[in-house]
């Protein structure tokens, strides 16, 4: 059998076959836009994640025996807002997951509502990224278009609405709604209250390896597939992604680099920071996770390299970084606002330490380390909660940088494994396809028949001790910097 995972992306949805071994028989991808019409802003249409895939889709089974495809499931970009009205027709373009324009229905939420109660609602306080905050700004900004709403889903839920018409979601996406209650996986009645929603306008709730129903018949005549093909509910990004690495059972950690980064730790049991710097949310395997997200990671990198620096080599860019650890430039990779563990929309993207004898080189490595200080702020955040990170998996467009995956070794003090497939989302999601076809019993099963590591990067002690220094130099600069990123915003 045959089974199809979409990665739904911010800049591309990437799509992947595999087999019943969990080999991957072929790989498509495609861009699509993305547009920023305000500063801060960002949206999508979502018309064009649909008629991409179901693109990709017939170019990825050309060739193969169609009959033997049995499922299709996702990862996709969390917290988007799409809304539909009572015509299925997309109301307004999706905001997505890095849209920071709903700042004053953030600060309403965590002042005026309370963070006290939104933990205890939803396990999680408000950030600007997160799904509620944007329906409030809908509210406030565009009422006409709000009382339009008759379904309101996130991304990869409406490719499957389009593909199944079953109006459908799952635990681990809607967990960074702020409108689940993650910790017994239902609704929140209070937040549809404070939304101004009701229960009909959002989806039913299944478990990530859960079937929702087949592809609709005049759908698979179109892309070539059959009509009894399964659609799988699939999950969020940094689910599927961990579910693509193996990161399932008990204190199980992965980090993403990509768009934006995630560090991700698996759980068996439900727990949450007190202090809501990391996100309590369901997992792809039926469990929980606790996660951090830096809202840009790769993105930086990216930034960088093509629009200041104006290359595409990347690889030739990083070829003259030999000195790791001595770094005197650094970088704060907020150029998007940050989520965690800051959640200060303000926050912006900075270079400090630069003087006359800086080179083109220092600059792109403070980007490369800026990132991954980031993400260590996470991290020490989930070690203050007593939990020991020994090693992580890795993935993401990041991770194809070795000097990256040393500098992640290093600067975080683990053991980065690299998996034999680093393909992220696209992999979980077929993973999940299988598991919801029943080629396996369960999440964890398929894991480990599927995802081998084939290479582990150790800390060097020197390194890490260098490395610590820096850190201890970076953590002290975005304290400083918070009261101008505020200034500079008003």
């Amino acid at each position: 059998m045959l089974y199809i995972g979409v990665d739904l992306g911010t800049s591309s949805v990437k799509l992947l076959l595999m087999d019943s071994d969990g080999r991957i028989r072929n790989i498509v991808s495609r861009e699509y836009p993305i547009s920023f019409p305000h500063p801060g802003w960002s949206e999508q249409n979502p018309e064009d994640w649909y008629r991409e895939t179901l693109e990709r889709i017939r170019i990825l089974t050309e060739g193969f025996d169609k009959t033997q495809i049995s499922g299709i499931s996702f990862g996709g970009q969390m917290h988007g807002l799409v809304t539909l009205d009572v015509e299925d027709h997309v109301i307004r373009p999706a905001i997505l997951w890095n849209d920071s324009r709903s700042v004053q229905e953030t600060a309403y939420l965590n002042e005026v509502i309370g963070k006290e109660k939104l933990s205890a609602y939803t396990a999680n306080i408000a950030f600007a990224g997160f799904t509620a905050p944007k329906i409030l700004w809908m509210r406030n900004h565009e009422p006409e278009l709000f009382g339009r709403i008759k379904k309101i889903m996130l991304p990869k839920d409406y490719l499957s609405y389009r593909l199944t018409g079953v109006f459908a979601s799952d635990y681990s996406d809607a967990s960074g709604m702020l409108l689940m209650d993650v910790e017994n996986k239902c609704w929140s009645e209070e937040m549809m209250k404070i939304c101004g929603i009701e229960r009909g306008q959002l989806p039913d709730l299944f478990e990530s390896y859960d079937t929702i129903g087949t592809v609709k018949s005049d759908v698979a005549r179109e892309i070539g597939l059959p009509e009894n093909v399964k659609v799988i509910a699939g999950a969020g990004d940094n689910a599927a992604a961990a579910i693509g690495t193996g990161t399932v059972g008990e204190g199980r950690c992965n980090i993403s680099l990509g768009t934006s980064g995630t560090i991700f730790i698996s759980s068996h049991t439900f727990r949450k920071d007190t202090n809501n710097a990391l996100h309590a949310f369901a997992h792809a395997d039926g469990h929980y996770h606790l996660m951090g997200c830096m809202l840009s990671a790769a993105s930086c990198n990216k930034w960088w390299m093509e629009d200041i620096l104006d290359t595409k080599e990347f690889s030739k860019e990083q070829e003259e970084i030999f000195t790791l650890g001595e770094n005197r430039v650094f970088y704060l990779p907020y150029l998007m606002g940050e989520r965690s563990p800051h959640n200060d929309p303000y926050a912006r993207g900075t270079f400090i330490g630069m003087t006359m004898d800086t080179t083109r080189k220092d600059m792109t490595q403070a980007v490369l380390e800026g990132v991954l200080y980031g993400l260590r702020d996470s991290l020490e955040v989930a070690r203050s909660l007593g939990l020991s990170i020994e090693k992580t998996k890795i993935c993401g467009g990041g991770a194809k940088s070795l000097l990256w995956k040393k500098m992640a070794a290093n600067i975080l003090n683990v053991k980065v494994e690299i998996a034999k497939n680093e393909e992220g989302p696209a992999l979980g999601g077929a993973i999940l396809a299988a598991v919801g076809c029943g080629e396996f019993e369960n999440v964890e099963q398929a894991v480990s028949k599927i995802v081998k590591v084939v290479e582990t990067i150790e800390p060097e002690k020197e390194l890490v001790e260098k490395y610590e220094k820096g850190y201890q130099k970076f953590r002290k600069i975005y304290p400083a910097l918070r009261p101008v990123f505020q200034e500079l915003a008003s």
